[in-house]
């Protein structure tokens, strides 16, 4: 469908926001690449970044909007990054790193930001550095933020960055007729946030003071542990064929039934996992997996809580399978007809003033980073010590992170209440 290679946009230039980009939600995604000794200067890191930001100038642009019609654009406008460099007077070793008190201390203030991007150096004693980048969701999904800052790591190591093979953004046209086959206005508009606080006046013992944040190592053994239940019995396929559950399917329904447990759900009670699905290879024709922007809509499996905890790991996983699969070519199709003619821009603002706490409850929010190169990320002295997603204050979202142990096992990081903490702790490592 894109064969060759786009010229780079002009500076000055505007490119116009998705119907992908106006759906995510309004905030940053935030993540830590810690490094020990040696690792590279804070001048070879601002010198790379500049090169960097050449090929990817969406990420040194501004907000802005268009004259023609008032719709927010990205302004190519070469204003650059936030680049922030701190120390630390004592060791990382010194450090809780998950504790949310030292995480918020990597994490400026994105508020009121005009930036699209930053990056904060900060530097101990010891000599290990803590790199954090943050990028605004709406220009860049998880796969668009992970390859600039690959991007950004050959930069600082001599490398030529690859040329981008897409630079349009308008390549999401309704087709004629449109043909909108779901209900995108209650799934893509209306569960934008999956909680909408029916049930805070159970939640009142909790606040944002309570949430903690957990990482969970799960080992290659248990994972085909887990993997051999969820598989014990798959349906067959149309085609008389067994297609197994992934790692990504077992270990979620693994953690969304431990989540049920832990928080003393009942019986009756609706649960549901939002699931970041890309589109990128699901449309077809396929969209480059280079594309910078964002193709990602989201699956909402969902079980009452009885029949997710009394039937087996392998139900669980099969809602979820079942789930993510509704989200094809036609699905993805159907949501760019839709939201080019029925989706306004009212209907995309979150009213968050009267949430009395940050919870997703009784659901869960779980995002698969597992194909993400973060082990390329080698600005010229290794790849991280540590990788994980930055902390936000919000109970129920989950991370499945590769482990950098390079041996197959996978991290999850949770955030959840402290109340909470023990008994997961105890049961997340059952397998039944």
């Amino acid at each position: 469908m894109y064969n060759g290679y786009e010229p780079k946009p002009v500076p000055n230039t505007f490119i116009s926001l998705t119907v992908f980009d106006k759906v995510v939600e309004d905030d940053y995604a935030s993540v830590l690449y810690v490094y020990k000794p040696p690792n590279p200067s804070n001048m070879s890191l601002e010198q790379g970044l500049r090169r960097a930001l050449v090929e990817y100038p969406e990420m040194a642009g501004r907000f802005s909007t268009n004259e023609n019609c008032d719709e927010r654009v990205i302004l190519l406008n070469d204003k650059g990054m936030r680049f922030i460099e701190a120390t630390a007077d004592c060791t990382l070793d010194e450090v809780v790193l998950f504790k949310p008190s030292t995480l918020s201390t990597f994490n400026p203030n994105e508020r009121r930001l005009d930036e699209l991007a930053l990056v904060q150096l900060t530097r101990f004693t010891c000599g290990s550095l803590v790199l954090f980048f943050s990028s605004s969701h709406i220009v860049a999904d998880g796969a668009s933020a992970s390859q600039f800052v690959v991007a950004w790591s050959q930069a600082c190591r001599g490398l030529k960055i690859p040329p981008r093979p897409l630079y349009n953004r308008n390549i999401f046209v309704p087709r004629d007729p449109p043909i909108v086959a779901s209900d995108h206005k209650n799934v893509e508009v209306a569960k934008r946030v999956i909680n909408h606080n029916e049930l805070m006046d159970q939640l009142l013992p909790y606040s944002a003071d309570n949430v903690v944040y957990h990482k969970a190592h799960f080992t290659p053994e248990f994972i085909a542990n887990l993997k051999s239940k969820a598989n014990s019995t798959v349906p067959d396929t149309a085609d008389g064929k067994r297609r197994p559950y992934s790692t990504f399917e077992s270990l979620v329904a693994h953690i969304w039934r431990t989540m049920a447990k832990v928080r003393g759900l009942t019986d009756l009670q609706t649960t549901e996992v939002k699931i970041s699905v890309n589109g990128r290879r699901r449309l077809k024709p396929c969209v480059p997996d280079e594309y910078f922007g964002n193709v990602v809509l989201a699956a909402f499996p969902q079980s009452r809580v009885n029949e997710l905890l009394q039937k087996s790991l392998s139900h669980a996983a099969e809602v979820i399978h079942d789930a993510v699969a509704e989200l094809n070519s036609n699905y993805f199709k159907s949501f760019i007809d839709f939201a080019h003619n029925n989706m306004q821009n009212e209907d995309l603002i979150l009213d968050e003033q009267g949430w009395k706490v940050p919870t997703v409850w009784p659901n869960l929010e779980a995002d698969s980073w597992l194909g993400f190169p973060f082990s390329a990320v080698d600005f010229g002295f290794g790849k991280p010590y540590i990788f994980m997603p930055s902390f936000a204050p919000w109970e129920g979202v989950v991370y499945l992170v590769p482990s950098l142990d390079g041996d197959g096992s996978i991290d999850v990081y949770i955030t959840l209440f402290e109340q909470h903490l023990n008994l997961f702790e105890e049961i997340c490592f059952c397998v039944n």
